[in-house]
């Protein structure tokens, strides 16, 4: 079997009580990142984002600073500004999946990518 055969998807997951042992949530998440890709688990705090009050900068765009942001733990590969998942102060938690598009990629503007959203 060769790499191109295998199936490749991102599958996210949450239990939520009464089916957990306690009051606790549980959210999982795979991710069909490369396996050579590096992952960076960060933490941002809310003084963080206010190094550039009037935009930021994201992985191909810039898009105006958000007034009000919240502390998060974040789990992203190392090379773009977005994440592929991960949760904020107020136990928010979020993961990417991958949506595919028949627009050819070379004849996009450039945009916000999935992992930027997150």
């Amino acid at each position: 079997m060769t790499n191109k055969s295998i199936a490749r998807s991102c599958d996210t997951f949450v239990v939520l009580p009464p089916l957990t042992d306690s009051t606790f949530h549980i959210f999982g998440k795979n991710s069909d990142r490369p396996a050579s890709e590096v992952q960076e688990i960060i933490f941002v705090s809310k003084e963080h984002t206010t190094e550039n009050k009037d935009h930021v900068h994201c992985t191909h765009i810039q898009v105006p600073q958000a007034s009000t942001t919240y502390r998060c733990i974040l789990s992203k590969p190392a090379w773009c500004w977005g994440a592929e998942m991960g949760a904020n102060e107020h136990g928010v938690c979020i993961g990417n999946e991958a949506v595919f598009s028949k627009i050819a990629y070379h004849t996009r503007d450039m945009a916000l990518t999935g992992l930027d959203i997150v």
